[in-house]
């Protein structure tokens, strides 16, 4: 890092391979991706602004898609309940095989005339009704450990995507006519006693 110019600015400087020579570029910060204020509007006036705060940290946090796709799918593991196959499915039935010299499959056969189930093969995971391959157990595990602080991570990182109208938008959410994103109200609000009155509010 070196002042730019003697103005005060940081900008970084990267090593260029150029015509065979190295020459340095000037590359500068990157933009950060939220405002650093927010507007605070009226609960009653919603076109007035009471005033303007900083943006809260947790609002400008890196976006990591990753970290919340990762955190999601091991969190939701967690409400599981064990399920299995049970120990006897697919070996109930008093089946045999009728042995070579009869043209058929050796596989294990249903007893018994008159139906259609008579003869067919049992037991076998590639017949109707028998065992499955592989019985799935109770003692899978079901559950998955997930680190507390990359849960604390995602949190802030879930956050800081909802203050951005673009991303907000691309789930498909309409907000089209708020103002801005992350929308915040003066203390006012917190003076409604009627859900009549919130809804007013709300609809504004």
């Amino acid at each position: 890092l070196a002042q730019a110019f003697g103005s005060g600015r940081t900008v970084a400087y990267l090593p260029v391979l150029f015509a065979g020579a190295v020459v340095l570029a000037c590359r500068a910060p990157k933009m950060a991706t939220a405002r650093p204020v927010v507007s605070v509007y009226q609960f009653d006036t919603p076109t007035e602004k009471a005033e303007t705060v900083p943006m809260p940290h947790v609002l400008m946090s890196p976006l990591r898609p990753d970290l919340v796709r990762y955190i999601h799918t091991n969190v939701s593991k967690n409400k599981r309940q064990a399920i299995s196959v049970g120990a006897k499915v697919g070996y109930e039935t008093a089946a045999a095989s009728w042995g070579t010299g009869r043209a058929v499959a050796r596989v294990p056969r249903a007893p018994g005339g008159g139906t259609h189930r008579a003869g067919q093969g049992t037991f076998g995971n590639m017949c109707r009704g028998g065992g499955m391959f592989n019985p799935t157990k109770t003692w899978r595990r079901w559950h998955r450990r997930v680190n507390v602080t990359q849960k604390r991570h995602a949190v802030a990182t879930a956050l800081a995507a909802s203050s951005l109208p673009a991303l907000v938008m691309a789930r498909g959410h309409r907000v089209g006519e708020v103002a801005e994103l992350p929308l915040v109200v003066s203390d006012g609000l917190e003076s409604i006693q009627k859900t009549k009155q919130a809804v007013e509010t709300l609809k504004k």
